[in-house]
């Protein structure tokens, strides 16, 4: 009855839904806003004595279904006008406080959008959400002779729309008198920040504003075999490289099959990334790009390996005596490259007679179809199972 006459008197005309919890209530009914106002209709018809009414002791229904309407407790089982929607299922703990009088059985939908409204720390949503309008279509209770039911809805006044957060008819436009150039740098601006809100999620970043270096890169898709030294063979023709380093396993110590390489010069890494991408090393094509994350991988610089961190930055101690696994040698195959001088160098040794001869000799021919033969200033020298053939 108590709601049903507020109903009708229009009470609940305007009144701001002030609290919203997730997969919990959305709370109403209080015309101050402030969860500490609102009266029974009793008042209306008592006096100020009867602001609030006690409700039933032992009620039938239950916090259990998505959308119970229920009367919000004001103390010692005493109920005035503010109520709530549950917005989850379940909600055992509130049935031995407060009143479910009613159940939703239309509009779940906006149910389901005041599920996802954005809100502050007070559970105050960002932009006023408010009851317009109420009808009753059906009321069992006959009205009291002091009660007085407007004709109409009355109209809103000036103070309805007077808030410190967006108001409920207010259009929200951030694109607005911006360009398409604008609004697509804020869009990749705003994933960027997604991105890097995830990484810090995952414990790959310390904070999501920590930006990553801009000197090294990201080399993946790479064959099992394909070492740190041919890497940083490979691609210090862009410029000094401060540490290269392939990936291993901490236990077994077998090729993760991606690499860091740290460039001195910032130039000389997006040389690389432009140039090096589906390139063809070891019988792979490996995929270059920039790298996205602080890795909790520290380097110790060529040849020394890396250090390992935990979540909380703490250095992780290694497996001790652990020596680095190279490539078995074939005594039959061995390639060296030849400076002006005429000196010989080893660079590398293989398991499998040929395998790498034939991926640095495609290497090369796509560097030389690219243009970059002439850059790379070497005359490889490819021996194989005794015969020996020379490339400029």
């Amino acid at each position: 009855m108590n709601f049903l006459k507020l109903c009708k008197m229009k009470y609940y005309n305007f009144c701001l839904i002030f609290s919203i919890q997730r997969n919990f209530i959305a709370q109403t009914g209080d015309p101050t806003a402030s969860g500490k106002g609102g009266e029974s209709i009793f008042q209306k018809m008592h006096g100020d004595q009867a602001r609030f009414y006690e409700g039933e002791k032992l009620p039938i229904m239950k916090h259990t279904q998505l959308g119970a309407v229920s009367m919000v407790s004001c103390g010692n089982h005493l109920f005035g006008s503010q109520f709530f929607i549950t917005l989850g299922e379940d909600l055992d703990s509130l049935d031995s406080e407060h009143l479910v009088f009613g159940q939703v059985v239309e509009g779940l939908d906006i149910i389901h959008k005041l599920n996802q409204t954005l809100t502050d720390e007070k559970y105050r949503p960002y932009q006023d959400i408010r009851i317009s309008h109420t009808v009753v279509l059906d009321d069992p209770y006959p009205d009291h002779k002091d009660l007085q039911f407007p004709v109409e809805s009355p109209k809103p006044t000036q103070a309805v729309f007077e808030s410190d957060y967006i108001a409920a008819d207010e259009i929200i436009d951030d694109t607005e008198g911006k360009s398409l150039t604008e609004i697509q740098e804020e869009i990749k601006e705003k994933e960027a920040k997604a991105r890097a809100t995830i990484l810090e999620m995952v414990g790959d970043l310390p904070n999501a504003d920590m930006a990553p270096p801009e000197n090294v890169l990201f080399v993946c898709k790479l064959n099992s075999v394909t070492t740190s030294e041919d890497l940083e063979i490979i691609f210090s023709r862009f410029g000094k490289i401060k540490s290269c380093e392939v990936i291993r396993d901490r236990v077994t110590n077998n090729s993760l099959q991606y690499a860091f390489i740290e460039f001195a010069e910032t130039k000389s890494c997006e040389d690389a990334y432009f140039k090096m991408d589906n390139v063809l090393i070891d019988d792979r094509r490996i995929h270059v790009d920039f790298s996205q994350s602080v890795s909790k991988i520290k380097w110790r610089g060529k040849g020394k390996g890396v250090e390992y961190f935990n979540d909380e930055g703490k250095k992780m101690d290694e497996r001790k005596g652990r020596e680095r696994v190279e490539p078995n040698r074939d005594s039959n195959s061995s390639i060296t490259r030849e400076r002006g001088t005429g000196d010989l160098h080893e660079i590398t040794s293989l398991s499998k007679g040929g395998c790498l001869v034939q991926s640095i000799r495609i290497f090369i021919e796509e560097t030389k179809s690219m243009g970059l033969w002439v850059e790379m200033g070497l005359t490889w020298v490819i021996r194989m199972k005794g015969t020996s053939r020379k490339m400029n």
